[in-house]
């Protein structure tokens, strides 16, 4: 009875979606790096499934694909979640990007997290059975966090066996999933991985690399801006067309209750999504959303205008957001002068933070490099209405042309 009761729950959810039924048209849809598949901005996890039986299951992935979802991450090894998603991808598999995880298995009735080789054989090849496939997209090389797990993976057996499957057409492209930018980005340097999974919030962006952002104490751990390990991945993975498939964009729903939020205020669904949309190297960002009220919220984004999406003035409100230090976020964009102001302030910072003790050759090259210089700056003001934490744009060109432009 407890069933039924909720399946109609659920399809009421579904009746009141409707409303929006050209929602599917206007999700919108990025390149996966340069694997040459497209994707959906919006994606989901798999958590959902563990609770749902495979009818529930086939209505969370109808209101999904329905919307415009075409991308998964499958990185439990439970065999109901995996069997749930594969009913409820039947008949339209093709449909479906499919990130899963190699170096999972079920145990004595419980994940684990495995290199052994044949323990990660039977888990995958367990997933494709369960997926009703021959194949997935993305194969992730699973949770890398610490430099010794990143140096133990290097030349091992089972890398080999990851590369094997690649080789096999068994998964098409090879992904790496990490919370460390650090290794993240030795990974993604290391030519071995085509898409990251990686976290990124405005909570975790401002923790210093390798602190666990789960056990964190964002009242004295937090940074003014961006990790600098977190600014040159993101770069990184733009400059070089490495798909980030964005994990944890809710930091596991903590942003959406102000009770628990580091920020002490509440961002919406679709705030946290347009924060982890504004990063030029993401694809796609995951929704670990628990119930199809809860998908609802985040598929939302689609329809969402600018002012619902602008997550600014509620960071702005929170207790601990450092103020009037720019982020490199590129809100500020763009310049009548067409200047790279971003890039200005991250030279000027670099040499603000090494003590404003004379002009380095490395940085004044980078300056110099710029095809127009903070000098040019029309001291318009608009770059700073744009700014969401309201940092004086005018009066950072004016130091940046009196210190890298002296003749």
């Amino acid at each position: 009875m407890k069933k039924v009761i909720y399946s109609i729950a659920i399809m009421l959810v579904l009746l009141c979606g409707c409303k929006k039924e050209e929602k599917h048209n206007l999700m919108k849809c990025r390149p996966l790096g340069a694997t040459g598949i497209e994707v959906s901005e919006i994606g989901i996890g798999c958590g959902a499934f563990a609770k749902f039986d495979t009818a529930q299951s086939r209505i969370y992935m109808d209101l999904a694909m329905d919307s415009g979802v075409n991308y998964i991450d499958i990185y439990d090894a439970n065999p109901t979640v995996r069997s749930n998603i594969g009913y409820a991808l039947r008949g339209r598999r093709d449909r479906m990007v499919i990130q899963g995880h190699v170096g999972v298995c079920w145990k004595d009735g419980q994940y684990k997290k495995t290199r052994d080789i044949a323990e990660c054989r039977e888990g995958f090849e367990d997933l494709l059975a369960r997926l009703e496939t021959d194949h997935i997209e993305v194969g992730m090389i699973h949770i890398t966090d610490s430099w010794e797990q990143w140096e133990e993976i290097k030349g091992s057996e089972y890398l080999e066996y990851v590369k094997q499957l690649k080789a096999e057409g068994k998964i098409k492209h090879i992904g790496l999933s990490s919370h460390n930018a650090e290794v993240a980005l030795a990974a993604v340097k290391s030519g071995i991985v085509e898409v990251l999974m990686f976290s990124i919030n405005p909570v975790f962006d401002r923790l210093p690399s390798g602190v666990n952002p789960w056990d964190a104490d964002f009242g004295t751990q937090s940074i003014n801006g961006i990790d600098p390990f977190r600014i040159e991945l993101y770069d990184y993975c733009a400059s070089h067309d490495i798909a980030v498939v964005n994990m944890k964009s809710f930091a596991g729903g903590r942003l959406l209750d102000a009770s628990k939020s580091p920020l002490s205020v509440a961002l919406t669904p679709v705030q946290c999504l347009a924060y982890v949309l504004a990063k030029p190297c993401v694809s796609c960002a995951l929704t670990g959303a628990n119930t199809c009220e809860e998908l609802q919220q985040a598929l939302d984004y689609v329809t969402a205008t600018d002012e619902e999406k602008d997550y600014s003035k509620v960071i702005e409100r929170g207790d601990n957001q450092q103020k009037q230090e720019c982020t490199y976020c590129g809100h500020c964009a763009p310049c009548k002068s067409k200047i790279d102001i971003a890039e200005v302030n991250r030279i000027l910072d670099e040499y603000e933070a090494q003590g404003c003790e004379g002009v380095n050759a490395e940085l004044q090259a980078r300056y110099d490099a710029l095809e127009h210089k903070a000098s040019e700056c029309q001291k318009c003001g608009e770059c700073m209405e744009r700014c969401p934490f309201k940092v004086n744009i005018v009066e950072r060109m004016e130091k940046a042309a009196e210190v890298f432009e002296k003749k």
